[in-house]
């Protein structure tokens, strides 16, 4: 298993971001939530992943450069949870939802289960 977080799962289209909030289904555990979306792409990802941290909590870039980083990293080391598990492509955007500073035990301790509640979704979609 590979823990890259190479180019190309890196969302970046704008396109495809607008469309994610405008039609994408969230899944929520508090402080992290997940919209995600169905779709497909040209290249061989399974997945395009994006992070964000809310500039109305925190007014500091720096701070929520690192927030990202920690999401990112938390996803990166807990990816094959959702690779081993789903069909199809998807888009991915995970919002951080908390108003104070989290540590990265906090933040994967948020992660996994994010997952597993958007697998158990997809399963359940599926059916």
């Amino acid at each position: 298993m590979s823990f890259s977080f190479p180019k190309k799962e890196k969302l970046k289209s704008k396109k495809l971001i607008e469309q994610l909030f405008a039609e994408g289904i969230g899944v929520t555990n508090y402080p992290i939530k997940l919209v995600y979306l169905k779709t497909s792409y040209e290249d061989d990802s399974k997945c395009k992943v994006g992070v964000t941290a809310s500039k109305r909590n925190f007014k500091s870039a720096v701070k929520r450069n690192r927030i990202k980083r920690l999401m990112r990293e938390s996803y990166r080391l807990n990816k094959h949870l959702i690779f081993n598990n789903i069909e199809g492509n998807f888009a991915f955007m995970f919002l951080y939802l908390g108003k104070e500073m989290p540590s990265q035990t906090k933040i994967t301790d948020a992660m996994i289960p994010l997952m597993r509640k958007f697998i158990d979704e997809i399963a359940k979609a599926s059916k």
